[in-house]
This record gives structure tokens, sequence and C-alpha cells, in this order.
């Protein structure tokens, strides 16, 4: 593991994407969880621009943007706004200004909500802003590897090949630390662990806040456990519910609040309409498997004991490390999970436009057996020559074939593969 501190590194992907998006977009979002980076991101695109910069979380700057919006974002230049949905008001004076000037960067933001579910949000510049989502670093990214295992399996199939020397221990390392800058500089446990609470505890007290009144913050805080518990698992609310003792209309607006602030990601199901008996139910990961890990106290020696949480961490890193890739990879796909009423299941499905499907499993075992694929076998009979191939990410070290269009590969595949 590539030893960094945290100026080291750099989301080197969605960089590529917003330099691109101003050179032919008038308004540029960067949207994603805090401390992930998108200040530090901006910072870098601003650099001989000459930028002028207004950061929303200082309280005489919202002020000053809520006094006057129209003033506020005149500007002949670039105009770098942190935080947007603290001032939400300011689209509307933005959509003024580059409608009478509709040369391209003239705007470059940062949130931390996604703000199509602010409350009272004025308009959100259809047609006239392209939105680019940064999450914590990928594997890759800390790596400085090339985390380009969507197109590599699109591109060759059964026929993509990946050895590793990662082990068990080592991806439960992974697991306890994250990819949020912060996290992955501290080298202590009690210090990543430290910085874990503080954020989970901003982002209640704060960011949830924002959006809306909690009546119940306590619960909230106990979902947050529960959902860590769950991440790679089915988000089965009525449980939760019952857990909680929440009415299920306030657990699922403290689900939506959630997912707004980039806490934690759904997964939806896929069918494509080949079977009725699909299941409908998302799965629900975090987006941070560091965040999750402290939130059930777990740390790397634990996960991997016996009746530790090392195998739904796995799942639920691995889901969102996908997540990540959809971002910048140029095959343009979705992602799904899979699950059928009686229990067949594939816990990831890739599907591209045109309907090229790759299903994957994870197994937090080193041993690969061939009931493993079950699944995936039963996705491949169903899709026929749409099937590109069946992957099972598993924590041994080689890349084994499984028959037709099946294989084992090492889950490091996902950021050495390419």
């Amino acid at each position: 593991m590539a030893s960094t501190s945290s100026g080291d590194f750099f989301p080197r992907h969605a960089e590529r994407a917003t330099t691109e998006a101003l050179e032919d977009t008038r308004v540029v979002l960067i949207n994603g969880a805090r401390q992930c980076g998108k200040s530090t991101l901006v910072r870098q695109l601003a650099k001989g621009r000459a930028a002028e910069w207004r950061d929303l979380d200082a309280a005489v700057t919202r002020q000053a943007a809520l006094a006057d919006p129209d003033g506020f974002v005149d500007s002949p230049g670039l105009m770098v706004i942190d935080e947007i949905q603290r001032a939400p008001e300011l689209l509307l004076a933005i959509k003024s200004q580059v409608d009478q000037d509709p040369r391209p960067g003239r705007y470059l933001l940062t949130g931390s909500s996604r703000l199509l579910g602010l409350r009272d949000l004025p308009d959100t510049l259809p047609g006239r802003m392209e939105t680019i989502e940064l999450w914590p670093f990928a594997q890759g990214e800390i790596d400085g590897t090339a985390d380009r295992f969507i197109d590599a399996i699109f591109s060759e199939g059964a026929g993509l090949k990946h050895a590793s020397e990662v082990t068990r221990a080592e991806y439960a390392d992974r697991l306890v630390r994250g990819g949020f800058p912060a996290a992955v500089a501290r080298s202590s446990s009690r210090r990543r662990g430290r910085f874990f609470d503080s954020y989970v505890g901003d982002l209640v007290t704060r960011d949830v806040q924002q959006l809306t009144e909690i009546e119940r913050g306590p619960q909230m805080r106990a979902l947050i456990r529960l959902l860590a518990a769950r991440s790679g698992q089915m988000l089965v609310t009525a449980a939760l519910s019952k857990e909680l003792g929440l009415p299920m209309s306030t657990l699922s607006r403290y689900l939506v609040l959630l997912e707004e602030v980039f806490l934690i990601k759904r997964i939806p199901a896929w069918s494509r309409n080949l079977s009725s008996r699909a299941v409908g139910t998302p799965k629900v990961v975090f987006v941070d498997s560091g965040v999750a890990a402290n939130a059930l106290g777990a740390d790397a020696r634990g996960l991997i004991r016996p009746g530790g949480a090392f195998g739904p961490l796995l799942e639920g890193f691995v889901l969102m490390e996908l997540a990540r890739q959809l971002t910048w990879s140029d095959e343009l796909v979705e992602l799904y999970h899979y699950r059928t009423k009686d229990g067949v299941e594939v816990d990831a499905v890739l599907e591209s436009r045109p309907g090229r499907v790759v299903g994957i499993e994870v197994k937090a075992a080193s041993t690969v057996r061939a009931d493993d694929f079950k699944g995936l076998r039963h996705l491949a009979g169903r899709l026929g020559d749409d099937f590109v191939a069946g992957v099972v990410l598993y924590t041994g070290t080689q890349t084994l074939p499984f028959g037709d269009r099946m294989r084992a590969m090492p889950v490091s595949a996902l950021w050495g593969a390419a």
C-alpha cells in the first residue's frame, strides 16, 4: 500500500472531467461528500485562471450573498463559489448572468448536498450546468494505479487477467482506512477514529439540519450504526423502522437525507423485465468503508476474525469502488444488484447503454468454489449473448477460469487491472 500524506495524491479523474467541462459548459458543479477534496480540486483548477473565490461557509460571505445575489455573482471572469448549498438562492442570479453572457467556464461551484434535494430550490440551471460527482478517493487514486476495471472488463470480457499480492489483512486495512484524505493521512487508528467520529457528528448536526429539522437526533445516530452493519445488504425499511421505533415516514425521510449528504448510497435492483420474480428492494452501501467500520467499532484485526463484519463491508467497499469508476469510465454503464424471490442473487450488475451486462459476486474468502457462480450462471442463461462476463472477486491472488465467460479474480483487479 502506498505511503502518502494528504497532499501527496489528488482526485485526478475528477480533475480531468472538470477541466473538460469548463471548456464547453457555462456552469460546472462539483458535488460530493464533505472532506473528500472538492476545495483542493477547485483551488488546483483555479490556478492561473484569475478566478474570483467565494466561500459560503464564511458567515460574512453568506450574508453578502443573501443580501445582494445579483451583485454577488457579477464577475467578468471565472467565479468559484464553494458550498453553494448554503445559499441556493444564488442559482437564479447565476442563471441570469449566463443567459446574458453564455461563455463557457463562467462559474465553478462546489456542493456537499445533492442540490435537487434542497428545500425551496429556485432553479437547477437546466441545460446550463454540468454536475461532476466527487467521492472519497478510489484505491487507485491512493496507490497511483489505473482504476480502469469497468472499461477493461467490457473490452476484454473473461479474457481479462490480474494477479495480486494483496492479503486479506491488507484488504481489511483498506476497509478501515477508507478514502477520505484526512483519514488516509493518519497512520494511527485512534486518530482516524476521531476524524470519523467528528465527520459523522458534524454531518448530522450541521448539514442534515440545514436540509430539514430533525425531531429525533439520537435515533438518527442509531440509524447510522444500523446502516453501517447492513452496508452491502438489502435495505429492508420495515425491519429498520421496527428496530428503531421510528414511523416509516420518518425513516424514509432520514434515509433520503443521509443519501443527500453523501453518507450512504442506494444500489437499485435490476431486472430488465426478464423475470417477474426479481426483487425490487435496493441495497444500501456506505459511501466510505472507513466511516462504516468506525461506526461498528471495528478495527482491521477484528474484521477478519470469525464473526467479524469483513464480508458485508467488503461487498459495500467493492460496490463503491465500482460506483466511483462509473463517473470516469469511457463505457457508459449503470450499477445495479439482482435478486429473485427464491434467493438467486448477483451482488453487482453492470449494464452498458447497448444492454451488455457484466455480473460480479464478492467473496471475502481466499478460495472460490464452483457454487459461488450460481447466480452468475443464472444471469448468463437468461441474457445469452448480452452477457459479457461473470466475475467472482475474492481475496486470493490469481485469476482462475470457472467455465464459459466465468472467472475468479482478486478484489484488487478493481484498481490494478487495465
